[in-house]
């Protein structure tokens, strides 16, 4: 079978093992090695493919395409499409904030004209989510442009915030945009959604193709509802077996970065299968797709199946189509991974794929734990940080920054055993929620909630930790899911979750088996 890949199986010693991968049409030979020097024996990769309902592509079918692949074909109402084919897509959202937004409102208006009107007012989504709970003026002022915008063009989906000083007298602000739009409905399988940030690519958990894209490109879009794109080259990354009590979906996509570098997965599709992906919840499945675009990919994708549907259920009305990649399909690379041979892994200063066990980074003092942003601050993350808190002290100044408002008032209301989140964060000594926005995730203004002022060391569940992201270019970061950043809070250094934590050792608990009902 042409594309078909071998791979060694990965575990939570740093390496890949083998890889043998389609490049144009030349096979490649690449050996990856770990710290701990292990390269498992290579085994075939083979993926079911179960399609819960019927491909609509199936009848047309000219050749075996990836999941992308028939996603984009739809969009651009072609039978077929391979990679590195410039097709023009039709756009069914365009999204944008408040640190974006101006610049693509500018270019739309400095283009199309200054009375012109956006493709399609129900298509076109505002979030403003990024630099909100500031004084800095010019902040403010974004945001204060996307309103008259909002207001000049009738939109639908502005999700405005007027008084700064409690978010909670604001119906119709949400907080960090990746996260509204699937809260809100606007993430459906096989669309194909754009916006001005890098980690639109979130939205990919739900089966459809979500990029990021500059201001230009985006006030392209909000004049005609197309753009023209590029056909990415699919890679497969499967996990199978018994996913450990302890590892979150954050570890899984760290694993995979350091595996093939910021770079290795450059314009092409992360596609993420096998059993334990199908056993994750949405939530931890957007926490795999959020973070392609740190291994430079185009976009994260996941088949939508039934935790899709019942995720979406009340969410919107819209119809929408599900496609699965056909068993044929070509792949540039793929990666198998054993599920129950991962560990609890770190991202190092100052890179995504700067990977490390946690358990080799205990001599690493840190001066804070920051648990926030699109890819660590959702509801389930607070119930991992919260399972392991509960009964504990933090040593460290502990930061909490909820999503969306939603996820804040889970952190209010759910509880485990008897305990509301917020009581257990309270008890163990953590600093008070915050406001529902990105806050330090991108530095911002100096009075942003948490941001990093001084030559501090943080472990936090945001996706960068480049020099400045944070705040400070003087400090330092360290990526790591709620585990490890809880366990880290507890004891003050970089720390393995299983350090201070007993996890099940017969199944995985989830956030839903976890909380009280």
């Amino acid at each position: 079978m042409a594309g078909v890949c071998f791979v060694g199986s990965a575990s939570g010693a740093v390496g890949a093992g083998l890889v043998r991968a389609r490049h144009g049409g030349a096979a490649e030979v690449k050996s990856r090695r770990g710290a701990a020097g292990r390269r498992p024996a290579a085994v075939r990769m083979v993926i079911s493919d179960e399609r819960r309902v019927e491909d609509a592509q199936k009848s047309k079918l000219v050749r075996p395409m990836t999941l992308v692949e028939k996603v984009l074909a739809r969009g651009a109402n072609k039978d077929s499409v391979k990679p590195g084919d410039n097709i023009w897509v039709d756009v069914d959202v365009l999204m944008t904030h408040d640190v974006c937004g101006p610049g693509t409102i500018g270019i739309f208006k400095r283009e199309f004209g200054a009375d012109a009107k956006v493709f399609d007012k129900e298509k076109v989504v505002i979030i403003p989510d990024h630099y909100i709970f500031t004084a800095d003026e010019r902040a403010n002022r974004n945001v204060d442009i996307l309103r008259d915008f909002a207001r000049e063009q009738n939109i639908k989906y502005f999700y405005d915030i007027v008084d700064r000083s409690d978010f909670k007298v604001n119906p119709d602000y949400k907080g960090v945009c990746h996260i509204a739009l699937a809260q809100e409905g606007h993430t459906r399988p096989g669309e194909i959604l754009f916006g001005t940030d890098s980690h639109t690519c979130n939205a990919g958990a739900f089966g459809m193709f979500a990029t990021g894209i500059g201001n230009t490109d985006a006030g392209f879009v909000m004049g005609t509802g197309k753009l023209l794109v590029k056909v990415p080259a699919s890679m497969r990354f499967v996990f199978d077996g018994q996913l450990p009590d302890y590892i979150h979906a954050k570890d899984m996509i760290l694993q995979c970065i350091g595996d093939i570098g910021v770079a290795g997965a450059t314009y092409r599709s992360m596609e993420f299968a096998g059993g334990v992906i199908k056993g994750l919840s949405m939530e931890e499945r957007m926490t795999l797709c959020n973070m392609a675009i740190e291994a430079g990919g185009k976009n994260g994708i996941i088949a939508a199946d039934e935790t899709t549907f019942a995720y979406l259920r009340g969410k919107t009305e819209k119809p929408f189509t599900v496609l699965n990649s056909d068993e044929e399909a070509q792949y540039f690379a793929d990666y198998k991974y054993q599920a129950s041979e991962l560990e609890p892994v770190v991202a190092k200063p100052h890179s995504p794929d700067n990977r490390d066990l946690a358990r080799n980074c205990r001599d690493h003092k840190i001066d804070r734990v920051y648990i926030g942003s699109c890819t660590g601050g959702k509801s389930e993350d607070f119930i991992a940080a919260a399972r392991l808190l509960q009964g504990k002290k933090v040593k460290v100044p502990t930061y909490l920054v909820p999503a969306t408002q939603r996820v804040w008032q889970d952190v209010y209301n759910i509880k485990i055993k008897g305990q509301t989140l917020a009581e257990i964060f309270s008890e163990a000594g953590c600093v008070e929620p915050a406001a529902p926005s990105c806050a330090a995730c991108l530095g911002g203004p100096k009075d942003t909630f948490a941001r990093m002022n001084t030559a501090e060391v943080c472990v936090s569940t945001t996706n960068r930790n480049f020099p400045g992201r944070m705040g400070s270019k003087d400090s330092s970061v360290y990526l790591a899911s709620p585990y490890t950043a809880a366990a880290s809070a507890v004891t003050g250094y970089v720390t393995d979750p299983r350090e201070v934590f007993e996890f099940d050792k017969q199944k995985r608990v989830t956030a839903e088996q976890a909380i009280d009902h």
